[in-house]
């Protein structure tokens, strides 16, 4: 089976993570501090904070930013949950809009019709390994003096207009989930160029500590711990090298796929994408239900996943009537991913093409 996701763990992770046990400093430590500062660089940062998931990285950047009660943060409706319930976990209203028909990224004229004097801010998602529409996003945050914060869960290395993803937003949070273009296991990391935010979020995640044992604020503890940042610095190392591996397997699938009714992923000209998931539409112009299809992938040894099946206002949590993201809704009943992750080989895509072009 051609896996949809597998982590590209190796001996170097290994050894590190030994490194580690054997010292016996397993908590947050001095390898936390080398990957925060070896991530940030990476990013063109100034701060980078490294946290256990990256649902806690929104949900601590968030509350870092003073996002609470009574506040609203627009959040787009084709995207994992995380991006929406980070806001309500700080006591905020999730205000959700639809996406690009493209790109599948937020929409800004969606963007600016959400806006109320309660929004505080707007979660942009660098959906897929792609980058949203930045500018236009910075200029309505600009204008309406709101915060932008870019969730980049799925874009460790994109770049928008020569410049890493992360150094946009007031700032941005990652994941380091197995299935991510790299990993800790599980993890996350905040980005920020602002120094009094950088100190605001690290004692937020650390039971509201400014020195030892002295509580100045409600915290939490979020930690990320030298055996997860180990893992991460080797990830680090190896991402680029990864990421051109995940592009090069999708312009190979996007050149053989030839069926006719599937919709290949579109690339934004301007922005690098590195591909965390390779998703086509199938249209009801092919001669497969996306459903059937995915099963007859999955008896030809292809695996396949649906990112994501149920848009986020159409879940139980947040169905409202009131919300009309027709994009979200069509996409969710069209989208399949293929297998793009740096174990997939040359000879794995020209299967995978050949497979999907039988179909007549």
């Amino acid at each position: 089976m051609i896996e949809i996701a597998h982590p590209a763990i190796g001996n170097e992770e290994i050894a590190a993570v030994t490194d580690v046990l054997k010292s016996g400093m397993l908590a947050r430590g001095s390898v936390t501090e080398e990957f925060e500062r070896n991530f940030a660089d990476y990013c063109g940062v100034s701060h980078a904070i490294g946290v256990n998931s990256g649902t806690a990285a929104l949900h601590m950047g968030l509350l870092s930013l003073g996002i609470g009660h009574g506040d609203e943060v627009i959040v787009p409706s084709f995207t994992f949950i995380a991006t929406a319930t980070s806001v309500s976990m700080c006591g905020a209203k999730p205000v959700i809009a639809d996406v690009k028909n493209d790109t599948y990224t937020i929409n800004p004229d969606e963007v600016s019709e959400n806006i109320t004097d309660k929004t505080k801010a707007v979660i942009g998602v660098h959906l897929f390994g792609q980058p949203f529409d930045i500018d236009a996003l910075e200029e309505i945050c600009d204008d309406k003096k709101i915060f932008l914060v870019e969730d980049a869960a799925q874009s460790h290395g994109a770049v928008y207009k020569s410049k890493k993803v992360g150094g946009f937003g007031k700032i941005g949070c990652f994941s380091f989930y197995p299935t991510k273009n790299m990993t800790t296991i599980e993890g996350g990391m905040i980005t920020t160029d602002d120094k009094e935010l950088d100190s605001k979020i690290r004692r937020i995640i650390n039971h509201g500590q400014s020195a030892k044992y002295l509580h100045t604020e409600l915290g939490y503890n979020t930690r990320m711990s030298n055996v997860s940042a180990a893992i991460g610095n080797v990830q680090l190392s190896k991402l680029d090298r990864m990421n051109k591996i995940r592009a090069e397997n999708a312009e190979r699938l996007c050149n053989k796929i030839t069926a006719k009714g599937i919709i290949k992923p579109f690339c934004n000209k301007g922005s690098k994408h590195v591909w965390h998931q390779y998703v086509m539409e199938i249209t009801k112009n092919f001669s497969m239900e996306r459903d059937e299809f995915s099963g007859y992938l999955k008896d030809n040894g292809i695996g396949t996943a649906v990112h994501y099946p149920i848009p986020v206002h159409m879940q139980p949590l947040y169905k409202n009537p009131g919300y009309k993201c027709p994009v979200s809704e069509r996409l969710a009943s069209e989208v399949l991913s293929l297998p793009v992750h740096p174990g997939v080989s040359a000879g794995d895509c020209d299967y995978i093409a050949e497979v999907i072009n039988r179909v007549k």
